[in-house]
């Protein structure tokens, strides 16, 4: 009887102990998945950017020099390296005195061939007449049509000299073709400029780019130039707004959008594996399965997953069970 009891008590401790340990394997798995972080991949819409470092140039026509028309002494120089100036304002002026006198002068010209026109046209009627009476050869009333010809083309000549010198009295004051900032100065107050040999140059003015630092590529030149082994191409990119800050060979870095497309995302945290061969862990009834997947573009904490998973996946990032996950090819 004694053997039944201790045979009897045996038993149940054995039972108690399979008992206890079915509970608390299953109070860990319930312990292990409340620990479980999963998230749902987001649908989003993603900008694909082109990166680049590139050296700000200034568009043909940007650059101009400025320089004098006319030859003379420069009496007032109004512009400094690096003044803005807008189209019309006067840069310089040169001593207009010779000039003055050039005017003076082709009017006064022009006052004695007006004299002499009025002359010869005089001498050319009183010739007529004579030649109509018969006492006037015809080759001397010939000789007066010449000569009154003669002294209109001198009189249109002395104009055109006069209106050539107003032009030239024009040209003393240099003023700027377009708006922008001054880049060099060349010429000094007080220094003469022949304008017959070469003309002279003033100053230069650059047109600046846009502030805004939004803009348009216009082209990429087919031509590729190639700088310790890389290969690079040209870009224009047309910037508007306001550049005033910006100057020639600043470096620029360049973000240029190129499309969009939607995708799928996910946190980063969740990717595991090199960039050769990375995977992820979904959550499912049966455990955590791996999926490998195929990556793109990182935005933040983002990543693009371009294949590999569905939306309406559960992804591990978290929390990981401890035993072995079962891999599935999706």
């Amino acid at each position: 009887m004694k053997r039944l009891v201790v045979i009897s008590l045996i038993l149940l401790g054995l039972a108690g102990g399979v008992l206890y340990e079915v509970l608390a394997e299953r109070a860990a798995r319930a312990s292990r998945a409340d620990a479980v972080q999963t998230v749902s991949p987001v649908s989003r819409q993603i900008s694909v950017n082109v990166l680049a470092t590139g050296i700000i140039r200034l568009r043909v026509g940007a650059q101009v020099r400025v320089g004098a028309q006319v030859s003379g002494i420069v009496r007032k120089l109004n512009v400094s390296v690096g003044a803005h100036v807008e189209k019309g304002d006067v840069i310089a002026e040169i001593d207009t005195r010779p000039i003055d006198a050039l005017v003076t002068q082709d009017r006064v010209q022009i006052a004695e061939d007006e004299i002499s026109v009025r002359k010869a046209e005089r001498d050319l009627a009183r010739g007529r007449e004579l030649s109509s009476a018969g006492l006037l050869p015809r080759q001397q009333e010939e000789d007066l049509e010449w000569a009154a010809s003669a002294a209109r083309a001198k009189l249109e000549k002395s104009r055109s000299d006069l209106s050539a010198a107003e032009v030239n009295l024009t040209y003393c004051r240099v003023t700027a073709p377009i708006s922008g900032t001054i880049a060099s100065v060349s010429t000094q107050e007080g220094e003469t400029v022949a304008s017959a040999f070469a003309t002279p140059t003033f100053v230069t003015i650059i047109d600046n780019p846009s502030r805004d630092l939004q803009g348009k590529v216009l082209r990429i030149n087919p031509t590729a130039t190639i700088v310790s082994g890389v290969v690079n191409y040209e870009v224009v990119i047309a910037i508007v707004g306001d550049v005033g800050f910006l100057m020639p060979d600043m470096t620029a870095n360049v973000s240029i959008h190129a499309a969009q497309r939607n995708t799928l995302l996910i946190s980063f945290a969740a990717v595991h594996g090199s960039s050769d061969a990375r995977y992820v862990y979904v959550d499912s009834p049966t455990g955590p399965q791996r999926r490998d997947v195929s990556t793109g573009n990182r935005e933040g904490s983002f990543i693009e997953v371009r294949k590999g998973i569905s939306p309406a996946d559960q992804i591990i990032v978290g929390g990981m069970p401890e035993e072995k996950p079962k891999r599935d090819t999706p």
